[in-house]
Parts: structure tokens; sequence; C-alpha cells
């Protein structure tokens, strides 16, 4: 009677259904790795890509957005799992990456937060010259301008600094296993914003980079364009078949060796004399299949600005730029 019990159990064990996980969320990029894009809206802040990684024990998130419609699309994934988040981790501390913290943490007081310790000195820096900045704007506003509300929530998201930091803060890369999968972790500290934090996920191969990389062009506003392109010739050597930047579409390796390339040709454009629309130009043909036909005249309005105000700036400027992302 016992071997019999012992069959039918072992048959049941054997014979039951397995459940398939939930469907990801979003944009698939890789087995259990999704995207929620982010948006660059004319008259309005971006938000940056979120990606979301599916562990065993609950959800890693990688970067929270700056609108809250962004990050509810966040937490109705992570709900509709029906596993809890994790970790969050920031790439950097620009608002349209980790504004979106306070509505995670609130949510989910529990999740770890991993970033760059970055975003504290930025909160008493480049951050609150912003905040005095919207203050400025804010006192000339019409009461019910449409505008002003938008930069109302824009000082309110500064506000908010201490609900945005990290619970861990990172200063190294390594190894990691949170909540049951194993990533790897860069850190560079003089590339873009002072410390950007890169994560490589070994099991998919899937690079997440943030603004390391950004389409439809460079965002150079915090950035030291040389210790960048020495982080670009890093992330080539992380063994990585699909990167995603932090504005744009996912890209293969040869997609990422064009943006680098391309990356390469326009600060060497920029370092010589001639129009800048000669260099704009030449970023739009060198990063050519990278840049929806949709984002063109975006692009050309960025690099509009940063060749002449960042890139061509005096070279005491540019150094102090480099200065403060290292």
């Amino acid at each position: 009677m016992r071997g019999l019990l012992a069959i039918a159990l072992s048959c049941l064990a054997a014979c039951a259904p397995v459940r398939a996980p939930a469907p990801l969320p979003g944009e698939p990029v890789a087995a259990d790795v999704a995207l929620l894009r982010g948006r660059f809206v004319p008259g309005a802040q971006p938000d940056g890509n979120t990606v979301l990684l599916r562990a065993p024990a609950g959800w890693i998130v990688v970067d929270s957005g700056r609108h809250p419609e962004h990050t509810a699309r966040i937490l109705e994934s992570v709900r509709a799992s029906g596993l809890p988040l994790r970790v969050v981790l920031n790439t950097h501390w620009h608002m349209d990456h980790v504004a979106g913290n306070a509505m995670l943490r609130a949510a989910h007081p529990r999740a770890q937060v991993w970033a760059s310790p970055e975003l504290g000195r930025a909160l008493d820096g480049f951050l609150a010259d912003y905040a005095r900045q919207l203050d400025a704007m804010l006192a000339g506003a019409a009461p019910g301008d449409a505008q002003a509300q938008a930069l109302r929530a824009e000082r309110a998201r500064i506000a908010a600094g201490p609900r945005l930091l990290p619970t861990h803060p990172l200063t190294a890369g390594g190894a990691h296993a949170w909540a049951g999968r194993r990533i790897v972790l860069g850190v560079e500290t003089g590339a873009v914003s002072g410390g950007d934090v890169w994560l490589f996920d070994p099991a998919s191969g899937v690079l997440v980079a943030g603004d390391l990389v950004t389409l439809p062009a460079p965002l150079f506003d915090t950035a030291c364009a040389e210790g960048w392109r020495a982080a670009l010739a890093r992330l080539e050597a992380v063994p990585f078949t699909t990167l995603v930047p932090g504005h744009g579409a996912p890209m293969d390796r040869a997609g990422f060796a064009r943006y680098w390339r391309a990356f390469d040709r326009l600060l060497e454009c920029a370092a010589r004399d001639g129009a800048a629309a000669g260099c704009r130009e030449a970023w739009l043909r060198d990063a050519d299949g990278l840049i929806a036909a949709g984002d063109l005249a975006l692009a050309r309005s960025l690099l509009d600005h940063y060749l002449p105000h960042v890139l061509r700036a005096p070279s005491e400027r540019r150094a102090r730029h480099c200065r403060s992302a290292g």
C-alpha cells in the first residue's frame, strides 16, 4: 500500500502542470528582462528608460523616471506580476532617472535603493541651482498658467531629495546577487554625471547603460566629454549582446560600435574650426540607423544647443565640467 501511495504521489508531482511565468510588462528585451520606454515630449522634461529584471524572489528596477505617470507604470507592472519589488538601481542622479524613487519607496518601503552618492552632492550643487532657477521663473508666472504647474511639480521633485537618496551608496563596481539573480555593476566617476552606474546581467547578456548611451544624441548637460569617451571604451569590453540606453531603443553590439564611432567623430568635429551645423549633420549620418525618423528634429535641436554651449564652450568651463563630473 505504501509503495502504491508513493508511486501515486510521484506521478502527481511529475504530471502537475507547470505554471508559466506571467508575461513581461512593457517591451521584452530578453528572458526576464523588460523595458518601459521613457519619452521626450515637446515642451516638457523627459523621462528616462526603465528596465525591469525578474528575479526568483522579486523585481529589480533600473531607474524610476521623472513624472508620476511613468513611475505608475512601474508600480502597476510590479503589482500585476504578484512579485515584490526588491531592488531599485539608479544609473545616475538626473531627475528623469531618479525622481520616481519617492513613489516606489512609498509603495515598497522594504525595497533597497542602490546608487552613486553623487545625488547627495548634486542636491547641494547642480540641483540647488536648478531649484533657484525654478523659483525665479515661478515668481513671475501667473497662478493658473499650465507651465507654472509643471514648474511647481519639478520643484517638488527636487524638494523630495531625502526620499530619493540611496539606502546603499555605490562607490565601486562588482558582482551582486539581488533577489536571487546575479548581476554585475560598474561605476564611472568622470563621464556623464560624476557617478554613472551600469548593470550587466550575465544570464540574458543585457547591459543597462544609463545615460552613458543616449539617443537621439548624447546629452552633455553635466558631462565631461573626454571622460565619457573613455567610459564608452570600457563598456565595449563588457560581453553584452544587447545594450539598453538611458534614452532610446535597445541596440546590439554592431549598433553600439556605430554609436561609439559617431560619438568620437562628434568630439573630433567639435574640436575643429568650422560650422556647428556640419558637426550636427555628421552626427546624423554617422548614427544613421540608430535614430528614429521621428527623432531627427530633436537630435538637431539638442546638438544645436550642446555644440556651442558645451562642446565649444571656453576651455575653463569645459575643465570645470570635468572636475564636477569626476
